[in-house]
């Protein structure tokens, strides 16, 4: 058995090759091997976004502050509220973050594939992160 304490473990910087503005990470579950599970509460300041990117096994977020917009390539954008809870399948390729006017916060639980729950590619660009929501 392993307990974390709410604020035991410190907030953390995402690598800036994946995010557009200010994004904080703060950790919620780490599983060990032979687990795969991982889990981190994500707040992203007004405009504030993850690039492209794909999950080996998928991805679930739980939105739990704030108003958000995901989109999946080809697809519409979506606004997202508190209360939301998206599914993004193996594989496909998404981004996510706040709206362009408020701060978006979401638990996002993903499972690694050797060290990494993501692959990511290219940054989303101000076109497709502004297009209007569906």
């Amino acid at each position: 058995m392993d307990i974390h304490r709410a604020g035991s473990r410190p907030s953390a910087l995402p690598n800036p090759d994946y995010f557009t503005g200010t994004v904080r990470f703060d950790p919620v579950i780490s599983a060990p091997e032979p687990a795969r599970l991982n889990a981190l509460t994500v707040t992203f300041e007004p405009g504030a976004r993850t690039a492209w990117h794909t999950h080996p096994y998928g991805q679930t977020l739980i939105v739990t502050s704030g108003k958000g917009r995901i989109g999946t390539r080809g697809g519409p954008v979506h606004e997202i509220f508190p209360g939301d809870v998206i599914w993004f399948a193996p594989g496909e390729e998404h981004w996510h973050g706040a709206a362009p006017d408020c701060a978006m916060t979401h638990i996002a639980c993903q499972e690694k594939q050797g060290d990494s729950a993501a692959d990511w590619l290219e940054k989303v660009t101000e076109e497709d992160y502004l297009r209007d929501p569906g």
